[in-house]
């Protein structure tokens, strides 16, 4: 109601100081519960906000941060991307902080030092980990806080992750514990940590259970459809008892392949995802998958980039909350 409206006039009108005003917005520092709630329920009654821009000059803060995602992002990644941001964004938003998306292209990491150097934001946050990964690199250098949603190799980066390992090794158990054996691994780009993650939870599984995956039926660095089709025709060939594809796209990818040779699932060829999707929820058969909540894993990243950026000791962390659901494409006959 009153835009005008500043903590000195809170304090006078409460005849506290204001110290104690302040205290009582931000959280920190003792104050008696009563005089917190006299400090908000006037901030409620008048329509106080914090000025972040003047409180942004004097902590020489942006109150940004900065999201960098891929530009090769496909159609299949963006659910995984929004969903995402979403928590991020609430998280951020609830501390008074705005997203800026840089955009980074392979090895390009032009519009990331645009954001650093121009003082754009107070930490970054990569959505994306690779193995050699230039923009974790430089930013490492530049010394602003930043973090990395996936796991990486690097011990000097912070990271925050979903249990992939923990959680394909859960579904390949449940798969096993059906009784195939045989199971055929799909795997993408290489280059990504998370595809060597996953692999690991796959072969983890049969050494639990003490046994030994095929390697025969390990493909890797697979993508289009004729690459696809070939892998199919090899499984059907090698009779594997299950295909299961390391993500979404690489599962689209083969039941495309399915439907152009005939094969159908789960008659001819079960099929499995480490990573589940509206698309296939709905797909006919609907798809056996490991369900991720990436929506709370950005959720976590934004909460430790904040507490980092307030120079609180940086900490790792890895987040189990998924669940293996079963679905038609993996029925027994």
């Amino acid at each position: 109601m009153n835009e005008k409206l500043t903590i000195d006039d809170i304090a006078a009108a409460l005849g506290v100081s204001k110290t104690t005003v302040s205290r009582a917005i931000s959280g920190k520092g003792r104050l008696s519960p009563e005089t917190i709630r006299r400090v908000q329920q006037y901030i409620d009654e008048h329509g106080y906000t914090p000025n972040h821009q003047a409180r942004g000059l004097a902590k020489s803060r942006t109150f940004n941060i900065g999201v960098v995602c891929p530009v090769d992002y496909e159609l299949f990644d963006l659910q995984y991307f929004h969903r995402c941001l979403q928590g991020i964004s609430q998280v951020t938003g609830e501390a008074g902080y705005d997203i800026l998306i840089s955009m980074v292209a392979g090895t390009d990491v032009a519009p990331l030092r645009r954001l650093v150097e121009n003082h754009k934001a107070d930490g970054v946050i990569l959505t994306r980990t690779m193995f050699d990964d230039p923009a974790a690199d430089y930013l490492k250098k530049s010394g602003l806080p930043f973090l990395v949603i996936g796991t990486s190799p690097d011990p000097d980066l912070v990271q925050v992750d979903n249990d992939h390992l923990a959680g394909c090794c859960e579904l390949t158990q449940v798969l096993l514990g059906k009784g195939f054996r045989r199971l055929a691994l799909l795997g993408g780009d290489g280059t990504h940590t998370i595809t060597a993650t996953r692999r690991r939870g796959f072969e983890l599984a049969y050494e639990r259970l003490g046994l030994r995956p095929d390697p025969s039926l390990i493909y890797m660095d697979v993508s289009g459809v004729e690459q696809t089709e070939t892998v199919v025709k090899d499984v059907i060939a090698k009779k594997a008892d299950c295909l299961v594809c390391m993500d979404e796209k690489l599962t689209g990818l083969a039941q495309t392949a399915c439907r152009q040779l005939g094969v159908v699932i789960p008659r001819n060829l079960r099929l499995a995802s480490f990573y589940n999707s509206s698309f296939l929820q709905h797909s006919v058969p609907a798809v056996t998958a490991l369900d991720i909540d990436d929506k709370n894993l950005g959720s976590v990243a934004a909460r430790e980039l904040l507490s980092m950026i307030d120079g609180n000791e940086p900490q790792n962390r890895l987040v189990r909350r998924y669940q293996v659901i079963l679905r038609e494409s993996t029925a027994v006959s």
